[in-house]
């Protein structure tokens, strides 16, 4: 006798990595927590409407009147809770805010409850780390796929790799006060009340390491609180690439909104692990994070279609809280890293309600901009930026003269919106597993558009939340400093926005005082 009828979870299916190698099978009897997303009860359509508002005028909603306006419905986290049990598994956390249901079982299991393709142990290299990689959809029965929008955790290959870049000999090394100093940062804000949140997928840091960096500086250590997820941890040592990327986020941040509190959201690299830490933070009703930073990613088209939707989704839900997310637009130019020929946008900078952070060469005299031009170093990297090949062009960029794709000509999301000094030559001063280095890339420009963020909550006396709709509205003001010189490989700078630094780089009390008055 046959079960009940299937469907298919929408955008669900995956390939197998055309360079990677299978190196066993996988384990059926080892254990697995996947994490089931759901459907809003109702949409939040206003999100976009409000964010076109002056800060203070906009609705304001707390997270647990969020989760009884727009969380899963209770009949749909108890269909999903029977559904697992049917199946012999066990449920884990349910949050109808987040919209999330934890199911735990053995692979094997798991894969049969949400009809999983297993294809083996699979790795970059004979004796690389391995991972899960399954094909084709996942799918559920009949009656949940109506409000079943995504599940992950099966698959747990790699998806993101952090946007750093290590100076070479001869780098000009600032600290992050001098670069906020050139860019005008308000000085009579500090951060006071605001909570930032970063995402990071590995590495970590050492407390000895923030005592003698923020000494260095003159400056009180910022308080910062480690926040495991899904069996991510701070564990400093194993990557420096990783540490450094943890490093370079907190000093960024704790350097230029010192009163801030920090909380670091650490999880797997992996679709699962990053969705997870990134709801996580924006949901988090006890340290209510007001802007999150995200430095890692990748090529939008290495995610599944389920996976770029439900951050998406994800990312809204944050405009809606009054969190802004600011996300590292990549380190290799127009290509992203990619060898086909073509140019691509990293993601989940490519997000429409993510703010995408990109690029600049930054020279400093004294205290003031020297000059600045695109992040356009062949040899050591350059801004990510482009016109995305699957999300369409969002309203609030209606007016910035986007070009088509370099590719097919189509339009599309533009990124980045913003930039900032990030060539790792002209980059800055970072202590890292007991040394200081000189850092650099886009994955700089994230955290350091997050501590201005954060100082813009302060000055402005309300959330900017989803920025973009303000932030347009002021193209071509003194609120940037437009950059419109150098090229990221397929998209060249000019006046006003263009696919290489965006609006361009900040005026920061510029910027506050025209946010606060517009």
């Amino acid at each position: 006798m046959s079960g009940p009828k299937r469907v298919e979870i929408p955008g669900s299916e995956r390939t197998l990595h055309p360079d990677h190698v299978r190196v066993g099978d996988v384990d059926l009897t080892g254990n697995v927590a996947v994490s089931v997303y759901l459907a809003h009860r109702v949409a939040p359509e206003w999100v976009d409407e409000e964010a076109r508002r002056q800060p203070h005028s906009r609705k304001r909603i707390s997270r647990e009147q969020w989760a009884q306006a727009h969380g899963a419905l209770p009949d749909h986290v108890n269909a999903v809770c029977r559904f697992a049990e049917d199946h012999g598994l066990v449920v884990g956390r349910t949050d109808e805010g987040r919209r999330q249901v934890k199911i735990m079982g053995s692979v094997g299991a798991v894969a049969d409850a949400f009809g999983a393709n297993f294809e083996g142990m699979y790795a970059p290299s004979e004796d690389g780390p391995a991972y899960r990689a399954r094909s084709g959809p996942l799918s559920v029965p009949e009656d949940l796929g109506p409000f079943v929008t995504g599940v992950f955790g099966l698959d747990d290959r790699p998806v993101a790799r952090p946007q750093i870049r290590f100076a070479q000999a001869g780098a000009v090394a600032y600290t992050p006060p001098e670069v906020a100093r050139a860019y005008g940062f308000p000085s009579d804000a500090d951060g006071s009340g605001e909570a930032v949140g970063i995402i990071e997928l590995g590495g970590g840091y050492q407390e000895s390491d923030l005592t003698t960096y923020f000494e260095s500086l003159q400056i009180a250590p910022p308080t910062v609180t480690a926040i495991p997820v899904d069996g991510g941890s701070n564990n400093p040592g194993a990557d420096t690439d990783a540490d450094g990327e943890v490093m370079l986020d907190i000093e960024m941040i704790g350097s230029l909104a010192p009163a801030a509190q920090i909380v670091v959201y650490f999880s797997p690299n992996t679709d699962q692990g990053f969705i997870d830490a990134v709801s996580e933070a924006v949901h988090d009703s006890a340290h209510k994070i007001s802007v999150v930073s995200i430095s890692w990613g990748g090529s939008e088209d290495s995610w599944t279609t389920q996976a770029r939707t439900q951050m998406e989704t994800i990312l809204t839900d944050a405009g809606g809280l009054g969190v802004t997310v600011t996300v590292a637009a990549g380190d290799n130019g127009s290509s992203d890293g990619s060898t086909d020929g073509s140019s691509h946008v990293d993601f989940p900078a490519s997000a429409p309600h993510a703010l995408a952070c990109g690029g600049t060469t930054l020279e400093i005299s004294g205290t003031a901009i020297n000059s600045e031009t695109v992040w356009d170093t062949p040899s050591d990297g350059a801004t990510g930026g482009g016109v995305s090949d699957v999300f369409a062009l969002p309203s609030y960029q209606s007016s910035a003269h986007v070009p088509g794709n370099a590719d097919t000509g189509k339009p599309g999301r533009g990124v980045p919106d913003v930039a900032a000094d990030a060539n790792p030559q002209t980059g800055y001063t970072i202590r890292v597993d007991g040394s200081d280095e000189t850092i650099g890339g886009t994955s700089a420009v994230a955290p350091l558009w997050a501590g201005l963020i954060a100082l813009l909550n302060q000055a402005v006396g309300a959330p900017l939340g989803f920025a973009q709709p303000r932030l347009y509205a002021l193209l071509g003001s003194t609120a940037f400093h437009d950059i419109t010189s150098g090229s990221n490989g397929a998209y060249s700078a000019g006046p006003g926005w263009d696919a290489c630094t965006g609006l361009g780089s900040p005026s920061g009390a510029n910027l506050a005082r025209q946010l606060g008055a517009s």
